[in-house]
């Protein structure tokens, strides 16, 4: 037995210790890296013009062409009559009450949006979860279904309808009510843009600011809002094209009647169902510019945020 505890023992004393040789990482080129990047990525040429092709043959039949068809149909009986159509009572009211619509629910859900966005980011708190589930309500449930809740709501034998009616307030089937199931359905869209964008930037610089000194206004108009004008300008650009265009919800809630309570999308279905074919087109001629001024805005407001970033 060896007296020394931890010498090695006489088989072993004289060998040299055992060292262990790492090879060093085969290491690629720039030149070759980038060359196997463009292998990865490179299709047959059959394959890109096939899939271009498509998608441009789908492009076509699905969105070019309907699109076409509506500014046709709008000028089918020429010029005079488009402007008569457009110029019609019943169609300005109808252009009116839109207007409206968005002046005011688009706004409210820009301000429950950031509220929205600020909790759930920078908070914790029990129910957070479920905060965020009904965010997504809207997208969940149908437009129809969402003019009926208001119908159930505030209607004559809804939970506050002869409360209303008593106090001779009237919201279904009048402006309020189409203004709340606008509101509703359009209400996820800002909110969805701000939080994973304010999610990704953390909270490192609202504590900076709070730390030397800024006041909870003075982070938000300098700090936060500076770093999310980009994800709010399209979310706010979302909410209103949704709101020019709900029909459902409003549908239920507005009672159709021509000249008070009818926007632009019921004023066209109205005239279709009458047989004004080029007055229906006529005014459908103008959300459909509408949302093509949405879609220019909402590319340029892309292609400025891929600027500043």
């Amino acid at each position: 037995m060896n007296p020394c505890w931890g010498a090695p023992s006489a088989p072993y004393a004289h060998q040299p210790p055992l060292t262990l040789a790492i090879a060093p990482p085969a290491t690629l080129s720039t030149r070759s890296l980038n060359a196997a990047h463009r292998r990865a990525n490179r299709d047959p040429a059959w394959a890109r013009w096939l899939l271009t092709g498509v998608a441009l043959v789908f492009l076509a039949f699905f969105l070019v062409l309907p699109l076409l068809s509506v500014f046709v149909q709008a000028f089918a009986k020429g010029g005079a009559y488009f402007l008569a159509a457009v110029r019609e009572p019943d169609a300005l009211a109808s252009i009116r009450l839109t207007l409206l619509t968005v002046a005011i629910s688009v706004p409210a859900n820009v301000a429950f949006g950031i509220a929205a966005a600020w909790t759930i980011t920078k908070f914790r708190f029990p129910g957070k979860s479920l905060l965020t589930t009904l965010i997504d309500l809207p997208f969940a449930v149908s437009p129809v279904i969402s003019g009926l809740i208001y119908v159930l709501v505030f209607g004559a034998q809804g939970w506050f309808g002869p409360w209303l009616i008593e106090h001779n307030v009237r919201v279904i089937f009048a402006v309020p009510g189409i203004i709340l199931a606008t509101t509703f359905v359009t209400f996820p869209f800002v909110a969805r843009e701000l939080i994973p964008l304010m999610q990704a930037q953390g909270t490192d610089e609202e504590y900076s600011a709070v730390t030397l000194g800024a006041s909870g206004w003075q982070t938000f108009w300098r700090v936060t809002l500076p770093n999310i004008r980009w994800g709010l300008l399209y979310g706010v650009i979302l909410c209103n094209a949704r709101a020019m265009g709900e029909f459902g919800a409003v549908s239920v809630v507005s009672g159709h009647i021509r000249g008070e309570t009818n926007t632009m999308p019921l004023h066209v279905e109205i005239l279709y169902n009458e047989y004004n074919i080029a007055g229906a087109f006529a005014v459908a001629s103008l959300l459909a510019l509408l949302a093509i001024a949405t879609l220019v805005l909402k590319s340029a407001v892309e292609w400025r945020q891929r600027g500043t970033a």
